[in-house]
């Protein structure tokens, strides 16, 4: 629905007329926890176990994602807390503006939104490698060229481009079938992990003896590990698509911490349970010498024959569609709320006159990944491992706010301070969110890092931070308009009970103590 604020009476109240569009409340707690598992785990999981195994070991491998999710719930404290307190479209955009305000906002919501658009279109490009790898003959139909060493097909591009299409068109129609979907996906998905696990491990040629050595050779084990758990914001990224969300539950926000923890734990034990599966059906220095298209694939493929490609082209296709689905759902979100808060053009903070649903932002989405198919995948590689970066900016952004809101324990209470604030324990956690967040930071830009990223991806970090910084300079006197007291509104829906950021000029500072007219 949308909601139509007050007459404006108040100083800094939005003007007369003004609407504040609100998302319907539809999503039910499965499907939320089938959001977060499903955006989690993706195409990656069935996908890369070999790219992993190789860096790290079979065992490596394992204890980096184990590591890792245990370290995503630990920033995931600060996720459920702050989805209790801003229960509104947005996630670590309206957490930025909330504690640090708008310019940090901007920086949060800039860099997510690739991120989320990136991952988008490298779900579709994983469609149309899978289909390489199984229906090669229509995949690898019209040769068009060759881009950074990898041939685009004409038939490999139509089923990117038609996947996303389909999803565009599910999520316009509303979040009640998407979300009904997602969770039937992750059934599905779940389903078959586990029956190839299990049959892996039951074959007399699946073999555990097959996992060693459990490292590579040549490389310390810790290094090994720490390769992993340097992607984990990588690997993890969508259980954050729960705040995107969180305006539209039909559940107390209360909830959202417990379904976020769960959603990281399975998608941690679905991870290692497709890198055991593949370390064990062969032996697996022997699999990686072989530099394959698809190594998981070989390794089913040898052991079970067509009936086990079957089954991994079943899960990995769930896999795709939860990614493709989920991130649609936090790409096109994060866009409603930043159009609702004039940080892009107030056109995407409008939603369907009829599905109530926010379609531009669907559709901008849509159309920036169709283009996405036309340069390869090594070449959109490029950009999805810079990508990374904005998760994990936003991460930080999350953990920071968190920290600034929790206060010590026995400490005086503060005007506006929200529910359950006064917690020393999640204080002190919050804040080692916020270290691991600038951890992984560090490990993805620091040139001596083993996951440092590589010159291409650099570039193109630079590139999008240059345009976010153009983008933000034409934008800035609109923004400036707009008081703190109305942006509180139009991003937050009521008042930030957060300390106020430093006023940017006199007129927010005359106008911070007014208090916009509407409903939450």
């Amino acid at each position: 629905m949308e909601t139509v604020t007050g007459t404006g009476d108040a100083a800094g109240a939005p003007k007369q007329g003004e609407q504040r569009a609100e998302l319907s409340k539809t999503l039910k707690p499965s499907w939320v926890w089938a959001i977060a598992l499903g955006s989690a785990v993706g195409w990656g999981a069935f996908v890369l176990p070999t790219d992993w195994i190789a860096t790290a070991g079979p065992l490596g491998a394992i204890l980096g994602f184990l590591i890792g999710g245990l370290l995503m719930i630990l920033i995931a404290v600060s996720y459920g807390f702050l989805i209790r307190t801003f229960p509104v479209s947005g996630g670590e955009f309206a957490y930025a503006h909330a504690g640090f305000g708008r310019r940090h906002a901007f920086l949060c919501g800039w860099f997510l939104t690739l991120g989320y658009t990136c991952i988008v279109a490298l779900n579709a490009s994983a469609l149309a490698l899978l289909s390489r790898y199984v229906l090669p003959q229509v995949a690898e139909r019209g040769l068009l060229y060759e881009i950074a060493g990898w041939k685009v097909y004409l038939g490999e591009v139509l089923i990117a481009s038609t996947a996303l299409i389909v999803f565009a068109v599910l999520n316009i129609r509303g979040a009640t079938a998407s979300g009904r979907l997602q969770f039937i996906f992750c059934l599905v998905m779940l389903a078959g992990v586990g029956a190839i696990l299990i049959s892996v491990l039951i074959h007399p040629g699946g073999q555990l003896s097959n996992v060693a050595p459990l490292f590579p050779t040549g490389v310390p084990p810790w290094t090994a590990v720490l390769a992993i758990v340097a992607i984990a914001p990588w690997a993890y990224v969508g259980f954050d698509n729960v705040p995107q969300a969180a305006e539209e539950f039909d559940f107390a926000p209360r909830k959202a911490f417990r379904l976020i923890v769960l959603a990281i734990l399975a998608a941690a034990l679905l991870y290692s349970a497709m890198i055991l599966a593949t370390a064990s059906a062969t032996p697996w220095q022997r699999l990686i010498a072989g530099e394959p298209l698809w190594g998981t694939g070989d390794a089913m493929s040898g052991l079970f024959g067509g009936i086990g490609i079957m089954l991994l082209a079943l899960s990995v296709s769930m896999g795709i569609c939860t990614g493709l689905n989920g991130f649609y759902v936090a790409a096109s979100r994060l866009l409603f709320a930043m159009g609702r808060g004039r940080m892009i053009p107030a056109a995407f903070g409008v939603l369907h006159p009829r599905r109530k649903t926010p379609y531009l932002g669907i559709v901008f989405v849509c159309a920036l990944c169709l283009v996405a198919p036309w340069f390869g995948r090594q070449a959109l590689l490029w950009v999805v491992d810079m990508s990374a970066i904005g998760v994990t900016i936003a991460y930080t952004y999350t953990c920071l706010v968190a920290f600034k809101q929790f206060r010590w324990s026995g400490s005086a209470a503060r005007v506006g301070d929200a529910e359950g604030c006064e917690s020393s324990g999640k204080k002190v956690l919050s804040l080692l969110g916020a270290v691991t967040g600038a951890s992984f930071l560090g490990l993805l830009l620091i040139p001596v890092s083993p996951a440092a990223l590589g010159p291409e991806s650099l570039t193109a970090l630079l590139v999008w931070a240059a345009l976010g910084l153009i983008f933000y300079l034409v934008r800035r006197k609109e923004n400036a308009a707009l008081s703190d007291a109305e942006l509180d509104y139009l991003i937050l829906g009521k008042r930030s009970p957060l300390p106020a950021a430093p006023a940017a000029t006199e007129r927010d500072a005359r106008h911070a103590a007014a208090e916009p007219v509407g409903s939450e």
